[in-house]
Parts: C-alpha cells; sequence; structure tokens
C-alpha cells in the first residue's frame, strides 16, 4: 500500500483530511519534536487508528507531506507517485491517487 494510500484510508476510517487531523494534532501541541507514541495513543483513542496509518499520520504530523525520494517509484511496497502527499482530502486529489 503506497503512502498515500494509508492516507486516504484514514480520511475513510475518520471522515476526516489527514489535513484536519495535522490541525488537530497542533491544537494537542504536537509538532515536529513530538515522538511517536503519544500521536499513536491519540489517534488509537479518538479515532480507532491501528498503527500502519496512525505511523503514516506521525509522519506528516512530525515531518510534513514530504517523503525521502527513494519511495517514489520505486516499485516497493510503500512506493507513491511524487514525493510530496496529499492532505488536503482524497476526492480532490488532482492526481488520483
Amino acid at each position: 500500500m503506497s503512502f498515500q494510500a494509508y492516507l486516504d484510508a484514514v480520511e475513510t476510517k475518520t471522515g476526516l483530511t489527514p489535513r484536519q487531523l495535522v490541525e488537530l494534532a497542533r491544537e494537542k501541541g504536537f509538532d515536529e519534536t513530538t515522538k511517536a507514541t503519544p500521536i499513536l495513543e491519540w489517534l488509537k483513542s479518538d479515532y480507532d487508528l491501528g498503527r500502519g496509518h496512525g505511523m503514516a499520520m506521525v509522519h506528516v504530523i512530525t515531518k510534513g507531506a514530504k517523503i525521502d525520494a527513494k519511495h517514489v517509484d520505486s516499485g516497493g511496497s510503500h512506493a507513491d507517485a511524487g514525493d510530496t502527499l496529499w492532505l488536503e482530502g482524497k476526492d480532490s486529489n488532482p492526481n488520483g491517487a
């Protein structure tokens, strides 16, 4: 499953876009210095997200929408078409993710 597919699934499960979840995380005080565990605990408690989907959100909460170029068109299990993830909602993604 691509990184973008994980984020799209998070939206389906929560009803919130990744961008909205990032904003909620900021309101809770989570930022680039926050370790994964408290973010994962919050996502599990409030949205029943498992570790894989939670870790995708940890990335965008702590590192932003850019992903390492090694994942772009790599053919690997988490390969994505580009190095920037779409956080504004799966239905508005111009790339059709």
